[in-house]
């Protein structure tokens, strides 16, 4: 347990002191008891003796003193709160075929909308970032918990070219690890840094969905047509322990899209997309409307992680320093007639 303002810790002084007074005050009783015994002093008026028990409301009143003072030190420990928290990487394709209009009013501006209302949806304490890809990926936007940044990369998406899911997970990667890697010292050092283009060492592998403070939303509506191999890169996000929830549009079968006046065969690789989901401990769901599509969204249970957090625990001490004071007195009223 740590203290916010450990300074007035100081003040449990005045703890002992109280004791020192309080066995002043009983010596210099007895001594005028001794004195004065024939006139019945150490007793109560129905002639019992007091006994030990006259000690128990000061003890009380004690105890209660110096918990009301250690929560004035506004006291702090680590709790399990039910806080969600963690990073959501939102991946695009933003291939040619994603300019299709067999979602209305294209399948790129239904997979915004379904993205803008699936962001509404998450607490303040989830930071979702936002990754393209067609022939490569992009990083449009790190993980914030800023929604009107995430909606203004969203709005910037355009579709582009082939489609390349391996780097779009890849991509989605190197976003989470930047966003938890911890913030290096500024420091002045003479120590010769680290030259530019130095391999970064591989993470220590780890069992898939451990890592679950974080996932990657994938959304496609094509094959697989471009490197790297979608499916090592999958292995990398289950090695790091992130999942990978698929999202597909279209269909297996394929159909003929009418894009800019060109005829192109789009065929959704729903295999591919169940592999990448199994491997790394996600899920695959298939949208073949917008209404689908913003139910995927919205049925979405990244489930990520609750981490235990310091929290400030002020309220309880003062709440059983009070009630123990409050039990002092009323046995004193009780016993004794009068408050200790």
């Amino acid at each position: 347990m740590a203290f916010i303002w450990p300074v007035l810790l100081v003040l449990l002084l005045v703890g002992p002191l109280g004791v020192v007074l309080y066995v002043r005050m009983q010596r210099r009783q007895r001594r005028r008891a001794a004195t004065y015994g024939s006139f019945g002093l150490g007793q109560q008026a129905t002639g019992r003796k007091l006994g030990a028990r006259r000690h128990i409301p000061i003890i009380l009143f004690l105890i209660g003193l110096t918990i009301l003072i250690l929560a004035v030190a506004r006291p702090q420990t680590v709790v399990s709160l039910p806080r969600i928290e963690g990073n959501v990487i939102l991946a695009f394709d933003v291939s040619g075929s994603m300019a299709a209009d067999d979602l209305k009013p294209t399948r790129m501006e239904a997979a915004k909308a379904a993205a803008r209302d699936f962001i509404a949806t998450q607490p303040p304490s989830v930071r979702i970032g936002v990754v393209s890809f067609s022939e490569s990926g992009f990083s449009v936007q790190a993980p914030t918990d800023d929604q009107g940044a995430v909606l203004a990369a969203i709005n910037r998406l355009t579709p582009q070219r082939g489609t390349s899911l391996g780097f779009g997970i890849s991509t989605a990667l190197d976003a989470i690890a930047a966003a938890e890697a911890p913030e290096k010292p500024r420091f002045y050092s003479n120590l010769t840094p680290t030259p530019e283009g130095t391999p970064i060492p591989p993470p220590t592998p780890v069992p898939p969905g451990t890592h679950t403070s974080s996932v990657i939303v994938l959304l496609t509506d094509g094959e697989n047509n471009a490197s790297p191999d979608p499916l090592q890169a999958a292995q990398t996000a289950a090695d790091r322990g992130v999942r990978v929830y698929t999202i597909g549009i279209g269909s297996p079968e394929g159909s003929i899209l009418k894009i800019e006046g060109l005829s192109i065969r789009s065929r959704l690789n729903e295999e591919l997309l169940q592999q990448i989901a199994q491997l790394t401990k996600g899920e695959y769901f298939n949208a073949e409307n917008e209404q689908d599509l913003q139910a995927i969204y919205h049925n979405l249970d990244p489930q990520l992680v609750v981490k235990p957090e310091k929290t400030e625990i002020t309220s309880l001490f003062a709440g059983a320093g009070i009630l123990i004071l409050l039990i002092g007195g009323i046995v004193s009223l009780l016993w004794f007639s009068r408050l200790p």
